[in-house]
């Protein structure tokens, strides 16, 4: 199953994200299995990060839920809340095309 997760930032934690930063991404490397899409938040282009966005397959929403505990921004409280909700696919190649897409910075 496919889930949407939302999280939303400490606006007064930004110091975490700068320092756990290279920590997390290798975190995601990592889950790149199950953590299928994963990027930055941001109200505007080129604002400060907000939160982010997770598109990962689990096989039950619990399952979702536990995978980001040991997320390096998750564990120094970057994040202020979360949200998981079961997603679906508009076309079912989107993901395979997706995944071909180098990570952005």
């Amino acid at each position: 199953m496919l889930f949407a997760i939302r999280f939303t930032d400490h606006s007064a934690q930004s110091g975490v994200r700068e320092r756990y930063f290279d920590a997390h991404i290798a975190w995601l490397k990592l889950r790149r299995d199950v953590i299928k899409i994963a990027g930055s938040l941001r109200e505007k282009h080129n604002d400060h990060p907000i939160g982010a966005l997770w598109i990962v397959e689990a096989a039950t929403e619990e399952d979702a839920f536990n995978l980001f505990a040991e997320d390096p921004f998750w564990v120094h409280g970057l994040r202020a809340s979360v949200e998981i909700h079961a997603w679906s696919l508009a076309f079912s190649d989107m993901l395979s095309e997706a995944s071909s897409q180098p990570p952005a910075a």
